[in-house]
């Protein structure tokens, strides 16, 4: 499987996943210009898409999804509820509905949907899994729950946000005190800290990338993010994962790895 981050963080997120004759979009929360000018870039034809999956409904996930769908009839997978809120927003798709939880195949690679918590009408995380490798997308939740731990646990790579620093949070002058709560609560961002005790918690000796997503630009840094992952990581003895960041400038990401 080769794994290409378009996109991560408030201003768009977008996941290419490819896999033997297989590609998908984790997301489109670029314009549909931009996603087919990374898809072209990677030299593929959005028509031969195996599909695109959404987490939810929010519009840094589902920006570019409305003139996508218009020009293209490559199926969208996503659970009722969040079809639902997409419908009433007027997208028209070709919808492929899932129940979170079961899993299902597209292509050559198998899907297993989970929920996870945030504010949104059925979010999801997601693990993929082609012949011997595994990658999870876990973006987007206020904490893990036992269920996320066990879906993601013993993957070779793993997406997962990486939002804030706390104390930079708490001291920006930027956002109002509901915004902070929210983004603090359980069912909104984890903050660096957080993601990095649930790395500790899935990790094995499999795991061999991190990827460091959905950051913060005025919040939180690479540096920062990466040195909490990276210190609890070698707490237990897992100094064989490799830590990139996904999120670059202006939320734009050029992060690829191949398992």
């Amino acid at each position: 499987m080769r794994v290409t981050i378009l996109a991560s963080g408030s201003s768009g997120n977008a996941v290419l996943l490819q896999a033997a004759e297989t590609s998908i979009l984790i997301d489109i929360g670029l314009t549909a210009k931009r996603i087919n000018g990374h898809l072209n870039t990677h030299g593929i034809e959005a028509n031969s898409l195996a599909g695109v999956l959404l987490t939810h409904e929010h519009g840094d996930h589902t920006r570019g999804l409305r003139v996508f769908c218009a020009n293209s009839s490559v199926p969208v997978f996503t659970n009722p509820l969040t079809a639902d809120s997409l419908k009433r927003s007027g997208v028209a798709a070709n919808w492929n509905l899932f129940a979170s939880g079961a899993e299902f195949q597209i292509g050559d690679l198998r899907v297993h949907p989970f929920s996870v918590p945030h504010d949104a009408a059925d979010p999801v995380g997601f693990v993929f899994r082609h012949a011997e490798s595994s990658f999870a997308v876990l973006t987007d939740l206020g904490y893990a729950t036992k269920q996320v731990v066990n879906c993601v646990q013993g993957v070779n790579a793993l997406l997962i946000e990486t939002n804030h620093d706390e104390a930079m949070l708490q001291n920006d002058t930027k956002r109002p005190w509901p915004v902070k709560q929210r983004i603090l609560s359980r069912h909104g961002h984890l903050s660096n800290a957080a993601a990095a005790e649930i790395v500790a918690n899935v990790a094995t000796p499999q795991l061999r990338y991190v990827l460091l997503g959905h950051m913060s630009e005025d919040c939180n840094s690479s540096a920062l993010a990466t040195q909490s992952v990276r210190s609890r990581l070698d707490v237990d003895g897992h100094t064989q994962v490799e830590i990139l960041c996904a999120s670059g400038e202006g939320g734009c990401a050029t992060a690829s790895i191949t398992i």
